[in-house]
C-alpha cells in the first residue's frame, strides 16, 4: 500500500490579499477572452486602415509623381519646341475655318444662281412692258375669252350667279339665259317678282355687256382691212361660235314681244344677231332665242319680227320619231315629281304659245331649240336608270329634233344624287342631246363626270 501524499498550499506574503478576495475561475476566465478578441479586432481594423492608407498614398504618391515627371519633361523641353508645337495647332485650326467658309460661300453662291432668274426667266417676266423686250406686244386686241374653249352646255338662271353672263363664258358655256319680266315699259330680270330691283334689266345684265365684248372683240384692222371679213363671237378660240341668248318671257308673250325686240336693236344694228336672209340662216356672234310665252305666231310673222332674228324654243316632246318611221312614241311611268309653276300669264308655256299641232312647222327657219322638261318626257328614272322605253323614247326625240335641223335640249334635269346627275348627263351627250342644261358650270365644264359615277350603270349606246 502506497503512502498518501498530501499536499498543503504554500502560503505566500500575497495570500492574505487574494483570500481577502477571492475571484472565481468563471469571472476570470470571461474577461480574458473578451480582451483578446477586442484586441485581434483593433489589431486588425488597424491593418486594415494601414493597407488602405499604403494603397492610397501610393496612388497620389504615383499621380504625383507624374505630373512630377511631365512637368520636369515640359520644363526640359526647349522653349522653340514649345511654339512650334502651338503654332502647327493653330495653323491647321485656321485652315479647316479658311475651308469651311469657302464651302459656305460655295453653297450661297448655288443658292442664288437658283432663287435669282437668268435671262430667258427676265425677258419672260418682263415681256411687253415699256422698255422691254416685246413693249407693246403682251396682249392682243382679241384677248377677252383667250385659251376659253367653248363648251355645249346652257347656263340654266345665268342672272343668279354672282357674275351674270361673264361666269359662263369664263367656263366655255355656249348657252345663257334671261327671265324677263315687263313692268312699267321696262324689262327687268329675274327668278319671281320679289326679286326683281331696278337696276337688273335685260340690258344691263345682258345687252350693253355683249355690246362691249363684241366690240372688243371685232376691232377695225388695221392690217389688210376686209369689209366682208365675219364678224367674231366672244371666244377668241372659236370665233365662228354664237353665243345663244335664251329669253324667257315671264309675263304675257304678246305684250312683252315689242319691247323685247326694241330691246334688241343696239345688238341689230352692229350685225350681231344671226338671223333669216330669205331662205338663208345667216350666223352672228349672237343667236336669240325665245321661249316660255314667247309666242309661235309673232315669232313666224314678217310684221313683228321683220329681220327673223328672233327663233323659237320648239316643245321637243312632240318631235318623236321611230326607228321605222313611226310617230307613236313608247309610254313610260310618269315622274312623280311636282308640276311646273306657272307664269304669271300662263299662255302654254314653252313651246305651247302660240302654236299649231302640226310639229313639223318647227324648222330651223323659225325655231332654233327644241326643249322639253326632263321629268314631263322622258319620266322618273326608278333606281337612278334609264329603261329600255325610256332609252328608245329619248333617241326618237333627238332623232325628229336633228331631221328639222333643230339643237335637242332638255330642262328641269335631276341635280341629286350627283352620281345620279352624272349619269343622265353622260347619257344625254352620247344619245346625241346637243346642249345641257345645267345649274353646276363647273362639275359640267371642269370635272369628270365618271368620278362620282356608280359601278352599277348600265351602258347605253347610240344607234
Amino acid at each position: 500500500m502506497s503512502p498518501s501524499i498530501h499536499l498543503h498550499p504554500v502560503e505566500h506574503e500575497d495570500d492574505h490579499s487574494s483570500s481577502a478576495f477571492p475571484i472565481s475561475d468563471s469571472a476570470t476566465s470571461e474577461p480574458l477572452l473578451g480582451d483578446e478578441t477586442a484586441h485581434r479586432s483593433r489589431a486588425g481594423k488597424q491593418s486594415s486602415w494601414s493597407e488602405s492608407h499604403f494603397f492610397a498614398t501610393g496612388s497620389r504618391g504615383r499621380r504625383r509623381a507624374s505630373l512630377h515627371e511631365d512637368s520636369a519633361y515640359t520644363e526640359k523641353m526647349p522653349l522653340g519646341r514649345r511654339i512650334g508645337s502651338r503654332k502647327c495647332i493653330i495653323f491647321g485650326l485656321a485652315i479647316l475655318v479658311v475651308l469651311g467658309c469657302v464651302q459656305l460661300f460655295s453653297l450661297l453662291g448655288n443658292l442664288i444662281v437658283l432663287i435669282l432668274p437668268n435671262r430667258i426667266d427676265n425677258i419672260l417676266g418682263q415681256w411687253g412692258r415699256p422698255g422691254h423686250i416685246g413693249a407693246g406686244l403682251a396682249s392682243w386686241p382679241t384677248d377677252f375669252s383667250r385659251d376659253i374653249l367653248p363648251v355645249p352646255c346652257h347656263s340654266h338662271n345665268d342672272y343668279w350667279r354672282n357674275v351674270p353672263l361673264f361666269s359662263a363664258i369664263q367656263v366655255g358655256c355656249i348657252g345663257v339665259e334671261a327671265d324677263i319680266w315687263l313692268f312699267a315699259e321696262e324689262l327687268y330680270v329675274g327668278h319671281s317678282i320679289a326679286s326683281l330691283t331696278p337696276n337688273r334689266t335685260l340690258n344691263s345684265l345682258y345687252i350693253d355687256p355683249l355690246l362691249d365684248i363684241l366690240e372688243k372683240q371685232n376691232p377695225k384692222p388695221r392690217v389688210m382691212p376686209d369689209p366682208n371679213t365675219r364678224l367674231h363671237g366672244v371666244f377668241d378660240t372659236t370665233p365662228e361660235q354664237s353665243l345663244i341668248l335664251l329669253i324667257d318671257f315671264k309675263t304675257s308673250g304678246n305684250g312683252l314681244w315689242p319691247y323685247m325686240y326694241a330691246a334688241l336693236e343696239p345688238l341689230r344694228t352692229e350685225g350681231y344677231l344671226t338671223h333669216l336672209n330669205g331662205s338663208e340662216i345667216v350666223p352672228g356672234p349672237i343667236t336669240v332665242v325665245g321661249t316660255g310665252n314667247t309666242p309661235f305666231d309673232l315669232v313666224l310673222s314678217d310684221t313683228a319680227n321683220p329681220h327673223h332674228d328672233v327663233f323659237f324654243d320648239s316643245p321637243l316632246d312632240h318631235m318623236y320619231e321611230g326607228p321605222n318611221g313611226e310617230t307613236s312614241p313608247p309610254s313610260v311611268q310618269s315622274s312623280p315629281s311636282t308640276p311646273p309653276l306657272k307664269r304669271l300669264a300662263d299662255e302654254g308655256g314653252q313651246g305651247n304659245t302660240g302654236t299649231t299641232s302640226d310639229s313639223n312647222a318647227f324648222t330651223e327657219q323659225n325655231s332654233y331649240y327644241a326643249s322639253v322638261a326632263f321629268g314631263q318626257a322622258i319620266g322618273h328614272l326608278w333606281n337612278g336608270e334609264f329603261s329600255d322605253k325610256q332609252i328608245e323614247l329619248l333617241r326618237g326625240q333627238v332623232r325628229g329634233a336633228h331631221r328639222r335641223g333643230l339643237k335637242a335640249r332638255y330642262w328641269d334635269l335631276p341635280f341629286w344624287p350627283i352620281s345620279t346627275r352624272n349619269h343622265i348627263w353622260d347619257v344625254l351627250v352620247r344619245e346625241g342631246v346637243d346642249l345641257l342644261n345645267v345649274d353646276d358650270l363647273k362639275g359640267a365644264t371642269k370635272t369628270n363626270w365618271k368620278k362620282h359615277g356608280a359601278w352599277w350603270r348600265r351602258s347605253s349606246s347610240p344607234e
